[in-house]
């Protein structure tokens, strides 16, 4: 086959293209019926300016992958390597898209496992790929991609929500976040103002916000670090769980964190302020059977707990 040089200055496609720079649609039919043989006569005829793009960006890579074409997918990655990483206008990847259409062949596998460093790019969203395997319950490829690199079920997109966060709020709908808890990364921790805390969302504060107890057990029986970490603006777990009045919440995590009812959060105030914020009277009763002296519980502003209740 005669070869087509490819130049790009950069690995990355906008969406900036002149109608002569579009994919043929010829070209395109074949992707769409991963016609490999009549695809290659075909390619053979065009300079890589004419088969590039399509209007948002995507290369005849992104288009072979969107259609599940594993031949013309696997023809294009070793023809034209260059492609394997490219990002589109959206700055998604091949894999993002492989995550977002429900495919997870052997040739999409094989991709990862040459192309390591598609699992930890992230789109305009800053989704990566396992982050939109869990958005569309794409649970082949997302146990994949966790098994190969842990550490991306903790990564954060631009609304502070990690793969493993997402999973939660997705929990009913894929069950992708066993398979997540049960991966062997070790939690990231940054140091702030001398406390250690999680980047972004913890996952237990998406149980908690279900009121799912159930989903509070499945973390603490696979990592019950989780539920010791905390957020610089809402505190740590019993902060999150009173603040909204979540009393079987807060009867599991004193069980397992009873110590956290002693803790401040930014604001100064201990969970029973919360309680008494969201007039949440039993789950002011459950603090004032375990806090001894409850009225020297007092916040940042000399307030007593009792006085958040008015």
């Amino acid at each position: 086959m005669a070869s087509v040089a490819i130049n790009m200055d950069e690995n990355s496609i906008r969406g900036d293209h002149t109608e002569s720079s579009m994919i043929d649609s010829r070209l395109h039919e074949c992707v769409r019926q991963d016609n490999i043989e009549a695809f290659k006569t075909r390619v053979q005829t065009h300079s890589a300016e004419e088969m590039l793009v399509s209007p948002c960006g995507n290369t005849l890579l992104h288009v072979a992958v969107s259609y599940g074409s594993d031949k013309i997918t696997s023809y294009l990655a070793e023809e034209f390597p260059s492609l394997i990483t490219t990002q589109n206008s959206q700055e998604d990847t091949v894999l993002h898209l492989a995550a977002r259409r429900g495919k997870h062949s052997h040739i999409i596998k094989s991709l990862v496992e040459s192309n390591p460093c598609l699992m930890r790019k992230a789109n305009t969203k800053g989704n990566t790929p396992l982050h939109d395997a869990v958005i569309k319950g794409n649970r082949g490829l997302a146990i994949f991609l966790a098994s190969k690199d842990p550490e991306v079920s903790y990564y954060n997109n631009n609304n502070g929500k990690s793969p493993l966060y997402l999973a939660v709020e997705n929990d009913k709908k894929n069950g992708i976040l066993d398979d997540l808890l049960k991966s062997g990364a070790p939690i990231p921790i940054y140091r702030e103002d001398g406390d250690a805390l999680p980047k972004g969302k913890s996952p237990v504060h998406a149980a908690i916000e279900r009121r799912d107890t159930d989903i509070l057990l499945k973390i603490e029986k696979a990592k019950p670090e989780l539920l010791r970490l905390t957020e610089r603006e809402l505190g740590n777990s019993l902060h999150d769980a009173s603040s909204i009045g979540f009393l079987e919440g807060v009867q599991f995590l004193l069980q397992k964190l009873r110590d956290g009812a002693y803790e401040t959060n930014l604001q100064g105030n201990y969970p029973i302020h919360l309680a008494c914020k969201s007039h949440s009277v039993d789950v002011v009763k459950e603090y004032l059977d375990i806090l001894p002296y409850a009225e020297e519980f007092i916040n940042k502003k000399g307030q007593i707990w009792k006085l958040q209740c008015d």
